[in-house]
C-alpha cells in the first residue's frame, strides 16, 4: 500500500464560483449560526449515530441540508480533486462518469474538471433532493451531466466509454447493496472501465475495506492512503471553525483501477 502524503494540487476557479453560488442559496433563509448548528448535529450522525445514514434521515431538514451542501460537499470535491489529480486519473473526450450515490455532485464534478477533457456524468442516487442538487451543482461548476434517482444496487452500466466513481457512498449503504455494487465495480473493472473508490480514512467507518482492497487487488488496483493539507475553501473554514471540528488535515482513503487496468 502506498502512501503518497501530502500531494497538494491547486484547486480549481470553478470552485469559486460554485461555492458563492451555494452560499447565496442556502443563507437567503438561513443564517451561519444555524447552519452550524445544523453541522454540529450532522457531524455526530457521521460520527456517533451512523444508523441514520442508511435510511437518509440524517439530511431531512433544511439546516442539515445547508450544512452537507456548504460544508462536506465542498470537502468531498477538494479531496477528489486533489486525489484525482495525484493519481493522474485522466479521462478521454467522450467517456460517460458514472457516480454511484453521487450525494449533491460534488465529487463527480471534481473529477470531470480534473479530466481536463469534455465528460459527461450520469449520477444516480436514492434521494430525491440529492438528485436535484447534483444537477444544479454540476452546472455552477460548467460540467455536463445528469441524475436519476435510483437504488445504486441496481444500476446498470452504460454502453461506450465509462469510468466508475463511488466517492464516501459505499460505507452507507447496507451489506446486500454494498456486495452488489462491489461486483459491479469488479466487473466494470475487468472489462477495461477505470474505477475509484473513495472512502473515510476511519477505520471503524468501513469493517470491509480490507476485503475489498484483497478483491481489486486482484485485478491490479492501486490502494492509497491520503493525509493532503488542510487548506479549506473559505466558506468551509469558516464553519469549520464556527462548529469547532478543526480539519487540519484532509484524509481519505482510495481503490483505484485505471482504464485498461483490470482487464487481463
Amino acid at each position: 500500500m502506498s502512501s503518497p502524503g501530502a500531494a497538494r494540487a491547486p484547486d480549481p476557479p470553478e470552485f469559486d464560483a460554485w461555492l458563492r453560488a451555494a452560499e447565496q442559496r442556502y443563507l437567503a433563509d438561513l443564517t451561519f449560526a444555524e447552519v452550524t448548528r445544523a453541522l454540529r448535529a450532522l457531524s455526530s450522525c457521521y460520527v456517533e449515530r451512523r444508523d441514520r445514514l442508511a435510511d437518509g434521515s440524517a439530511l431531512e431538514g433544511a439546516g442539515k441540508r445547508a450544512a452537507f451542501a456548504l460544508f462536506y460537499a465542498p470537502m468531498h470535491a477538494v479531496v477528489t480533486y486533489r486525489v484525482v489529480t495525484a493519481l493522474e486519473a485522466n479521462l478521454a473526450t467522450g467517456t460517460r462518469l458514472v457516480d454511484f450515490g453521487c450525494g449533491t455532485g460534488a465529487a463527480s464534478g471534481a473529477w470531470a474538471l480534473a479530466a481536463g477533457a469534455a465528460v459527461g456524468i450520469e449520477g444516480f442516487d436514492r434521494s430525491s433532493w440529492a438528485v436535484r442538487e447534483a444537477v444544479w451543482t454540476w452546472r455552477a461548476l460548467g460540467v455536463r451531466g445528469r441524475a436519476t434517482r435510483a437504488d445504486v444496487a441496481r444500476v446498470r452500466l452504460p454502453r461506450g466509454p465509462i469510468a466508475c466513481l463511488a466517492a464516501y457512498t459505499v460505507n452507507e449503504l447496507p451489506p446486500d447493496a454494498r456486495e452488489a455494487v462491489r461486483g459491479g465495480l469488479l466487473s466494470a473493472a475487468r472489462e477495461g472501465h477505470a474505477v475509484l473508490v473513495i472512502e473515510p480514512l476511519a477505520g471503524g467507518v468501513a469493517p470491509w475495506w480490507a476485503m475489498w482492497v484483497e478483491d481489486f487487488g486482484t485485478i491490479g488496483a492501486r490502494v492509497d492512503e491520503w493525509r493532503l493539507p488542510g487548506q479549506l475553501p473559505d466558506i468551509v473554514a469558516r464553519f469549520d471553525r464556527a462548529a469547532g471540528l478543526r480539519h487540519h488535515e484532509l484524509t481519505a482513503r482510495t481503490i483505484y483501477v485505471p482504464r485498461n487496468g483490470g482487464r487481463k
